[in-house]
């Protein structure tokens, strides 16, 4: 039997006013609450379940659907934690009528389950709402003058990234990692020592990506890894770091689904956010966008004017890592992943 397992959640609601209640209001009409009852909209809740860097980036796209006419009388829930715990929450009953996880595995276990459709990568964009890519998080002036990934090991530098067996984040920052390796003509042996080595320079392992963003601009390390809409939007908030894009990177690409029960409502909202609206709403908190936004100005960003340079290598892990389907099982199996492992002898 499934239990309920709730994250932190919120609400949002706006429901249109009914003109026949004013009017009954105003000419003080004693039927007011008949006139009410047969005047109101229904309201419809859409409860969405989300990873922990998405709650900020959600606000302003959340408003601006309730103010199309596909969002009058919609009411949000929202409950936002680590990718990896959130998807399990849901398995266990947690309430959730679209998903908006860190990574596609996240996904792929609730459509084992049936909770979502087989089908729900069969649109334009392959069932993604929002991507970033991997960046380097440093303190102010980059004292360590940090650069490339093998600047992470050198002696003293101590590294912030969650941990992947809790977060969609980490397993993005450490295939990022293990590939910039391979794109600089390293075999798989020399991406496995490189992995052992940046284990041994991690001094915390936080549950989630914004926990992990939490602990260094507390004061914990000298780099986090980090995805780059995180950084851009800790800057918009107030943190004193600095950020690098290095030359090689990984396409962060966060998936988003509803579940087989879930009302219309539900749809139309996944299909909002893929709208240039919603992207732009996304931008400004440091996505890079799906679809081409006009005069992008990101407050927070390296170059607000060109807030999202490309690297020099861009890795994917379709074309890179053989799919999620392999990858995950390849590198993340929790009794045979490379990576799995590495961590496991790291006694991390």
């Amino acid at each position: 039997m499934r239990r309920a397992m709730p994250g932190r959640e919120k609400e949002i609601v706006m429901t249109p006013k009914s003109t026949a209640v004013l009017a009954a209001s105003l000419l003080g009409i004693s039927a007011l609450a008949g006139c009410a009852a047969s005047g109101a909209e229904s309201t419809t809740t859409v409860r969405v379940v989300g990873y922990s860097v998405l709650q900020a980036a959600n606000e302003s796209v959340l408003e601006d659907f309730l103010a199309t006419d596909a969002g009058a009388g919609v009411r949000f829930t929202e409950s936002y934690g680590a990718s990896g715990d959130q998807s399990r929450a849901v398995l266990a009953g947690q309430p959730a009528d679209e998903v908006h996880l860190s990574l596609e595995p996240d996904v792929t276990k609730l459509v084992d389950d049936g909770l979502v459709a087989a089908d729900w990568k069969d649109n334009a964009t392959r069932g993604i709402c929002t991507q970033s890519i991997v960046v380097m998080v440093v303190r102010p002036g980059n004292p360590q003058n940090i650069s490339t990934w093998s600047d992470l090991v050198e002696p003293g530098v101590e590294i912030v990234t969650p941990n992947p067996a809790s977060s969609g984040s980490a397993k993005w920052n450490l295939l990022a990692a293990y590939g910039s390796v391979l794109a600089e003509g390293g075999s798989e042996a020399e991406a496995q020592q490189y992995l052992t080595a940046l284990f041994a320079h991690a001094v915390a392992l936080p549950d989630s990506g914004r926990d992990a963003t939490t602990a260094f601009t507390g004061g914990t390390g000298d780099v986090l890894l980090s995805y780059e809409n995180e950084a851009i939007l800790a800057r918009q908030s107030g943190a004193d770091f600095d950020y690098v894009v290095p030359e090689s990177s990984i396409l962060i690409q966060n998936p988003c689904a509803v579940t087989v029960d879930a009302p219309p409502a539900a749809q139309a909202f996944l299909e909002f956010q893929k709208t240039e609206t919603a992207q732009q709403g996304y931008a400004q908190t440091g996505y890079r966008p799906l679809v081409n936004v006009t005069d992008l100005v990101v407050k927070g960003a390296n170059d607000e004017r060109n807030p999202f340079p490309e690297p020099k290598v861009l890795l994917t892990v379709d074309q890179d890592f053989g799919g999620w389907a392999d990858a995950n099982v390849r590198f993340f199996d929790a009794g045979k992943g490379i990576i799995t492992m590495i961590q496991a002898e790291a006694g991390r």
